[in-house]
């Protein structure tokens, strides 16, 4: 294993089987054994070198292999194999119509992996930051029933619509984001280099100032003194945050649980996870992979960890003889829905159905909740800025306005 992962890139040119002329890039922990894999592949390399990747295709098509890559990476694969495409050329294809260079390469490590005699589920299980468990599951049991192209589809299916809730969440959230940070930032440039002005000014009055004002200036100048105390708390604070996420499991479940009572918010958490949990459950059931190991795998694509140790006690209880819909209803952080559902399913021999319509379900309320939380946030965002410009404005001028009075 750890030979595979310091295998280097290299480029080659050559002829294969047909004699015709061929290029490509190929995995090796050395040249010999590189000549030795296209060797494998039928192809006589006339060129074969290092591959050095330029600077600036590093910044500008280096890019980090991101989730949405992958689902788009198995929907290419399913078409392609659907199509009756050997797999080894997929591979092949579609790096070669990638244009991020760090996908093209794992894609050509997984084709070389499995043109080199390894199954492809193990070729995927070879690259764990961007293949999980559930996908090298789900891959292993299609290749085991011999129908991969039906089960890279429902993979394919399965990461699209995961992929498709996490973006319709992240748009809802980033306009009300991005308009309080301009907040923000504009609020602190008043404060910085506009109210400063003002203070000038208002000292050549020799007048009493409103408390308003004051409490605006006091501000200002503690912001002006201080702002990169600030900052370096800021700063501080998120990656103390974070580090106590990867590292105490007791602040993880507390920041998971908050998470889910916030309002509006928590209820689209919620209702993603359950939707997660029943989709990934059927992919896995229907199958063919033993309910125990379904119940692992969906454990680990919970993504909220109350609901992660819920799973995983659900599964102790299910392989200590308890029905699936036994063990669902106890524990009273799944809706009634679900448990209703799977207690049809399980009594008519259609669980993945049953959990398919729940997932459907699910997702369609987590649609609605978001697009609701998009137009109730629009105008709250919008109102909280006129509020604290329109506060800051205010503050300046009111001593004017008082002085014009006096006059």
């Amino acid at each position: 294993m750890a030979a595979k992962s310091e295998r280097r890139l290299y480029t080659y040119s050559g002829k294969n089987r047909q004699g015709q002329t061929v290029s490509g890039e190929v995995h090796a922990d050395n040249l010999a054994h590189a000549k030795i894999q296209l060797h494998k592949q039928g192809i006589i390399a006339t060129s074969l070198k290092k591959h050095v990747v330029p600077l600036f295709d590093h910044i500008s098509r280096g890019k980090k292999v991101v989730p949405a890559d992958i689902a788009v990476f198995t929907r290419q694969l399913a078409t392609m194999i659907k199509a009756g495409i050997p797999l080894v050329q997929s591979f092949t294809i579609i790096a070669d119509g990638s244009h991020k260079s760090m996908l093209k390469t794992l894609i050509y490590k997984i084709r070389d992996d499995v043109a080199a005699g390894d199954s492809f589920a193990n070729a995927l299980s070879n690259n764990p930051a961007h293949f999980d468990d559930l996908f090298c599951s789900l891959i292993k049991a299609g290749e085991t029933a011999g129908a991969l192209e039906t089960m890279l589809d429902r993979v394919a299916s399965y990461r699209e619509k995961t992929e498709q809730l996490k973006a319709k969440i992240k748009k809802a959230l980033t306009y009300p984001v991005a308009v309080i940070l301009v907040a923000l930032v504009v609020t602190a440039t008043l404060l910085i280099k506009v109210v400063p002005v003002f203070a000038d000014t208002f000292a050549s009055f020799n007048a009493e100032l409103p408390a308003f004002t004051l409490l605006v200036l006091d501000l200002s100048r503690t912001l002006q003194s201080s702002w990169w105390y600030l900052l370096l708390a800021i700063g501080i604070g998120l990656v103390a945050f974070h580090q106590a996420r990867l590292k105490s499991r007791r602040f993880l479940y507390l920041t998971d649980s908050y998470q889910l009572k916030l309002p509006i918010v928590g209820i689209i958490i919620g209702n993603a996870v359950i939707a997660r949990f029943a989709r990934t459950l059927a992919s896995t059931f229907s199958a063919g992979t033993p309910l125990i190991d379904s119940l692992h795998c969906v454990a680990g694509a919970a993504g909220n960890r109350l609901y992660h140790d819920a799973i995983i006690e659900i599964c102790d209880d299910v392989r200590n003889g308890l029905q699936l819909h036994q063990a669902i209803r106890i524990r009273k952080i799944f809706p009634t829905l679900l448990h209703q559902m799977t207690a049809i399913g399980e009594e008519s021999g259609t669980l993945d159905d049953m959990l398919e319509k729940v997932a459907l379900h699910y997702e369609e309320a987590v649609n609605n909740a978001v697009d609701n939380l998009t137009n109730l946030l629009e105008p709250l965002v919008m109102s909280l800025l006129g509020i604290v410009i329109g506060g800051l404005l205010i503050a300046m001028y009111l001593p004017i306005f008082q002085l014009g009075n006096m006059l």
